[in-house]
């Protein structure tokens, strides 16, 4: 898809999840989205990439309720993260009629700095090409993600849909760079003694990044009005 689209659901169906069916997650193949059991508040943090703690208010239900959506985009070709945003982020809008307000507060975040000895990202090799992340997947509880043209900023955008608090970032880097992130998802439970660091190590090792849980302000979004889906 075009870096400059903003491209909209040309279709999307929305419909109560079935709670006898066990298929649950969020899949987005080409220019096809197919999320299972997913709850306003899940749309949302996927939508704005954000955490559960900078969601604020509503009904218990936008948490609680799970629905299925499925869909194509209005415009040719495959969206990228941002756009795949902004698509889910018109259909909250447009279908749960979701309305609300950004205020600031300070909350426990993952402050992402310069390690000490300095980063180790490879500068772009083709800046001008829009930042891309892809998960290559990996064995057990391994995983890996390649970033190709990617500014600190696409990381942190990416990278705060798994952690568990926001990221804020102070590395004060403005470049573009490719990179992969190896690393060991679950350290309790992987005993393969030739498995890669867990995430905090690997980000320091790997990046001469670091991720320090402090305190900071961010972005809280206060849920002003919302309403379960329109018919489809």
């Amino acid at each position: 898809m075009a870096a400059d689209a903003h491209p909209s659901f040309a279709v999307a169906t929305i419909k109560p999840h079935d709670p006898n069916e066990r298929d649950r997650g969020i899949w987005v193949q080409g220019d096809h989205f197919d999320f299972s059991a997913v709850s306003v508040e899940k749309l949302m943090k996927w939508a704005y990439s954000i955490q559960s703690e900078q969601i604020v208010g509503g009904p218990e239900w936008v948490r609680q309720e799970r629905y299925d959506l499925n869909g194509t985009p209005d415009t040719e070709g495959e969206p990228n993260l941002a756009q795949q945003q902004e698509m889910i982020a018109k259909l909250l809008a447009d279908r749960f009629h979701l309305k609300f307000h950004r205020e600031t507060r300070e909350l426990p975040v993952y402050a992402v700095r310069i390690a000490k000895g300095g980063p180790k990202l490879a500068a772009a090799a083709d800046p001008d090409k829009k930042p891309l992340e892809q998960g290559l997947g990996g064995r057990g509880y391994e995983t890996t993600r390649a970033y190709t043209s990617a500014p600190i900023s696409y990381f942190i955008l990416v990278e705060q849909l798994f952690r568990d608090r926001p990221l804020v970032d102070q590395t004060g880097l403005t470049g573009k760079y490719d990179f992969k992130l190896h690393y060991t998802t679950d350290e309790l439970r992987n005993t393969d003694p030739s498995a890669p660091p867990g995430l905090f190590t690997a980000v320091q090792q790997e990046l001469g990044l670091k991720f320090e849980p402090v305190k900071a302000p961010v972005d809280v979004y206060v849920i002003d009005h919302v309403e379960r889906p329109s018919a489809n």
